[in-house]
């Protein structure tokens, strides 16, 4: 079987949900691949005040991404910086625990597990809406073995995924990314870039992947690989010498915290299957003119894929699996109620704050992002 199908797969998994302060709805779809190797992940109640969410595109088959839609915000939780309430911190180790789990002896019998949860007779990826209650999540207790851990005898998994993550506390978002997933917010109606796309011809990524022995040919490291930053991928992992943010592909994730006000609308996180075909702006002018005569946000995910599906696979845009999440924030959308001991100054309507690229050292220097266009080089960028 080659890489698509003759007809495609439009059967949807799509999802709801709600707090008090925000509702979500999301949806994938298989489409014209011959297989589904997206995931994610959507969790209102995180603990009693954190909600989660997470696209996670697979390349090279679909046990990564299952992976991390299910051990990543365990991980996020588990993390010491969580509960002092550092969550950049406790999101950008969780990213490179992932790798460390996968080395391991019990992360390689996992994936064989993750590999064969596939509904034989849809073909329709099952099981990856995570809850952090109950048996996986309840214990707090990290109990993979530390010495499954980066320099294990336990090579890796070669197939990898990007990794997309937005975490919201009452009126903070924090944004991690690492690949060409992307997290955009709305607010009054512009489209602002919360992520950045790493494609290896970026310079701060070009300037690592040589450094660590790597080289780039037609767009992709060593020839093969169309993301500078992953998930897995542990072929390009191996540089004993190395530490993990320096690798030819890392899992090194940009961090974006932004402070929400009631300007802010509703942020989309999904994968290079809808962003080869639709601007931020494009993405974000959709969502708002749906919104007009549709409430259910899943049914707008569903939509935003019918229009995003090719004709035919002649074009390559299209074709790929997709997967969307619109997280609609609820007004009002800051927690009006100062923190113990300080005074309220958090920003509302027009006086919000800035929106702020908050990258790691692997980026560029901290920006204000500018309203990204239909000509934005961010949004032009393809697989």
């Amino acid at each position: 079987m080659g890489i698509y199908l003759s007809t495609p797969k439009t059967e949807k998994l799509s999802e709801e949900g709600e707090n008090e302060k925000l509702r979500y709805g999301l949806s994938s779809m298989q489409g014209w691949r011959s297989s589904m190797e997206d995931a994610h992940a959507a969790l209102t109640d995180l603990d009693n005040s954190t909600s989660f969410f997470g696209v996670y595109d697979g390349h090279g088959g679909k046990v990564v991404a299952k992976f991390c839609a299910k051990y990543l915000h365990q991980q996020v939780l588990k993390n010491e910086a969580y509960s002092a309430g550092d969550l950049g911190t406790s999101v950008q180790k969780a990213f490179f625990r992932m790798d460390e789990m996968l080395r391991g002896q019990r992360g390689w019998r996992e994936l064989a597990v993750l590999g064969d949860k596939m509904n034989k007779f849809s073909g329709m990826i099952e099981g990856l809406i995570w809850s952090p209650r109950g048996s996986d999540g309840s214990d707090r207790v990290d109990d993979w073995a530390f010495e499954e851990g980066p320099h294990s005898d336990f090579s890796g998994p070669t197939s990898g995924c990007t990794a997309c993550v937005a975490i919201v506390r009452n009126n903070q978002l924090v944004v991690a990314n690492a690949g060409d997933s992307r997290c955009v917010i709305s607010r009054k109606g512009q489209a602002y870039n919360l992520s950045r796309d790493h494609k290896p011809e970026l310079e701060v990524e070009k300037e690592r992947i040589l450094k660590a022995g790597g080289f780039i040919h037609a767009g992709r490291v060593n020839g093969s690989l169309n993301l500078a930053r992953a998930i897995g991928d542990m072929e390009f992992k191996q540089n004993r010498f190395l530490p993990a943010e320096k690798q030819i592909i890392t899992a090194s994730p940009d961090i974006n915290t932004v402070e929400l006000c009631d300007d802010d609308e509703f942020i989309v996180l999904a994968c290079d299957g809808i962003w080869d075909c639709m601007s931020s702006q494009q993405l974000v002018d959709f969502v708002h003119e749906q919104l007009k005569t549709e409430s259910k946000l899943s049914l707008v995910c569903e939509r935003a894929m019918d229009r995003c599906l090719a004709p035919s696979t002649a074009g390559g845009e299209g074709c790929d699996n997709m997967t969307m999440i619109i997280v609609q924030f609820k007004k009002p959308a800051i927690d009006t109620s100062p923190p113990p001991q300080e005074k309220s100054s958090e920003p509302t309507g027009d006086n919000c704050s800035p929106v702020k690229d908050q990258s790691s050292e692997q980026a560029v220097d901290t920006h204000t992002l500018p309203p990204v266009n239909d000509s934005c080089e961010l949004a032009e960028l393809t697989k």
